[in-house]
């Protein structure tokens, strides 16, 4: 099996930063967002303010342009849905290596220590705070847009998949626990969605 606490010497409570890397990766990703949107070609051309006239208009776009920019669009949330499933990734194995600290016998009691409270029921990476993060990180990239949250929410089983494969065969419970629990948020998403559609005159 590749996985197991590798340099199992080295301090776990080095590793605390881990938790600042996923706040940043997702602001990186955010911000990746907002840069699609700009460089989707959609032009805004300001027009003379009138009490009749919109105070922006479309440019017109050729039939090509119009290809290039749907090109340019799918092309770009393939990107976020790589992105994301790495990010998973990374998160999944990250709080595999916690829950693997917690119940060593190589590291100082300090560490596991830590390592128990950040993979327990409230910790950073026990199943609730980790399948929110997840979620959070999904619906920032897709927006209140349910067709995208579903090709995020397939990023993220890929992203568990690719942890599994690192980590040379199936992650720890709580892993798969929370993956459980993040699947749950994205159903009471798309429920919700239904719900406000029933609703809706």
């Amino acid at each position: 099996m590749v996985g197991g606490i590798n340099g199992a010497s080295s301090s776990y409570t080095d590793q605390v930063a881990y938790k600042r890397e996923d706040a940043v990766s997702v602001n990186t990703n955010e911000k990746s967002v907002a840069e699609a949107t700009t460089d989707a070609g959609v032009v805004y051309a300001k027009s003379e303010p009138s009490e009749k006239q919109a105070t922006y208009s479309v440019n017109k776009m050729s039939k090509a342009d119009r290809e290039a920019l749907v090109d340019s669009l799918k092309k770009d949330q393939e990107r976020q849905q790589a992105s994301l499933a790495k990010l998973v990734e990374k998160i999944f194995r990250k709080q595999n290596k916690a829950f693997q600290t917690a119940w060593s016998k190589d590291i100082s009691d300090a560490d596991i220590l830590q390592a128990k409270k950040d993979v327990a029921e409230d910790g950073y990476y026990g199943v609730k705070q980790t399948s929110q993060r997840l979620f959070d990180f999904a619906s920032a990239l897709a927006g209140d847009d349910v067709d995208k949250m579903k090709t995020m929410q397939a990023a993220i089983e890929k992203g568990y998949k690719q942890a599994e494969k690192m980590w040379g065969g199936k992650l720890p419970g709580i892993c798969g626990q929370t993956l459980e629990a993040t699947n749950k948020l994205f159903d009471d998403y798309y429920k919700s969605k239904e719900e406000q559609k029933t609703v809706e005159p």
